[in-house]
C-alpha cells in the first residue's frame, strides 16, 4: 500500500463535563502550521435549558484568536469594551498584541432555551515585529467574507489570501484560513501557494490523493505540491496555512511569545492584575499554578 502524501495528526480529546474539545495544534512534530499555533475543535455539544458556555475573563499576549462557529452563539466581551455575539459563519478576530483580556459565554437568551454549540477556535502567532502591537478586535459578518463557489464545493475565506480572494480581517503575516463544504463525489485541488498547509476534516468521508483521511484529524500537506481532496459523502473541511513564522514560539497557558522573558512578564502582570478588565465582569481565571483566585478584580 502506498504511503500517504501527508502527515496525519490525531486529536487530543478532552471532556469538559459534557463539552468535548479536540486539540490538533500544537502537536509533535508539527508545533505550528504557518503561523497557526493552536487549533481546537469545540463540540458538538447540546446544552440543556439554563446551561451554557462560561469561559471567565483570561489574558492573551503575542497572538490573534479567531472563533468560527457551525452552530450556536457565543458572546465575546473584552478589555477594550467590545461586546459582540458571534453566530455561525461570522468571524471574531481578536489581536492580543501586548495584552488583552476577554470572556466567552453563552448569551442570556441562548442560555434560557439551551441549544447546540459547535465550532473551531484557533490562535495565530504574531511576527516578532508585531508581537507587542496595540490590542484590537474586529467583527466580520458572514456576508462580508469572500465566498468561493466551485463545482460541488463552497468555500468561505475566513482570513488571509487564497483562491484569488482576500478576507477583511487584519492579519500580520502571509496566511490563509477557509471553511469548506463539499458535496458527495466532489473534488477540490488545494493549490501550493504556501509552503505550509493543512486540512482538518470536521465530518464526512474524504480521500486526499486517493488516501483515506479520517474525520476529526488534521492532514499536514507537503510543501510546493498540489493535492486533491475527494469527498465520498457530504463533508465539512477547514483549510489553513501560510509562511513559517519568524523563529520558534514559546506557548504557556494563554500566552504566546518569541522569548521566555515575555511569558514570565505576562504571568507576573496577570498575577498582579495589571492587564485590563472586562467591563461588567467580576470573575477571572487564575494562572494555572495559582491555588485560588480572588473573588473579583477589585
Amino acid at each position: 500500500m502506498a504511503q500517504p502524501s501527508f502527515h496525519l495528526i490525531k486529536p487530543h480529546v478532552k471532556d469538559l463535563g459534557g463539552f468535548t474539545v479536540k486539540r490538533l495544534l500544537p502537536s509533535h512534530p508539527h508545533k505550528m502550521v504557518g503561523p497557526f499555533i493552536f487549533f481546537d475543535h469545540m463540540g458538538p455539544a447540546a446544552f440543556g435549558p439554563g446551561a451554557g458556555l462560561d469561559v471567565r475573563p483570561h489574558p492573551h499576549i503575542g497572538l490573534a484568536t479567531v472563533t468560527y462557529l457551525f452552530e450556536g452563539v457565543i458572546m465575546h466581551r473584552d478589555s477594550l469594551g467590545s461586546v459582540q455575539p458571534i453566530h455561525p459563519g461570522d468571524v471574531n478576530w481578536m489581536t492580543a498584541g501586548r495584552g488583552i483580556v476577554h470572556s466567552e459565554r453563552s448569551p442570556d437568551d441562548a442560555r434560557r432555551s439551551g441549544g447546540p454549540l459547535h465550532g473551531i477556535q484557533i490562535w495565530v502567532a504574531l511576527p516578532k515585529a508585531h508581537e507587542t502591537v496595540a490590542p484590537a478586535f474586529e467583527h466580520h459578518p458572514a456576508s462580508t467574507l469572500p465566498a468561493i463557489e466551485l463545482p460541488g464545493v463552497s468555500l468561505r475565506l475566513i482570513a488571509g489570501t487564497a483562491f484569488g480572494c482576500t478576507a477583511p480581517a487584519s492579519t500580520f503575516s502571509d496566511m490563509f484560513y477557509a471553511a469548506g463544504e463539499m458535496a458527495p463525489n466532489s473534488r477540490l485541488t488545494v493549490p501550493a501557494d504556501y509552503p505550509e498547509r493543512a486540512i482538518y476534516l470536521v465530518d464526512g468521508e474524504v480521500f486526499i490523493d486517493g488516501t483515506e483521511f479520517p474525520a476529526q484529524h488534521m492532514a499536514v500537506l507537503p510543501g510546493a505540491q498540489e493535492l486533491t481532496i475527494e469527498a465520498k459523502t457530504t463533508a465539512r473541511i477547514m483549510l489553513l496555512g501560510g509562511k513559517p513564522i519568524d523563529g520558534d514560539r514559546f506557548i504557556w497557558w494563554n500566552f504566546v511569545a518569541s522569548s521566555k522573558d515575555a511569558i514570565a512578564q505576562a504571568k507576573e502582570d496577570w498575577r498582579a492584575q495589571r492587564f485590563g478588565k472586562v467591563p461588567e465582569e467580576t470573575e477571572w481565571i487564575p494562572l494555572p499554578d495559582e491555588p485560588k483566585p480572588p473573588e473579583s478584580f477589585s
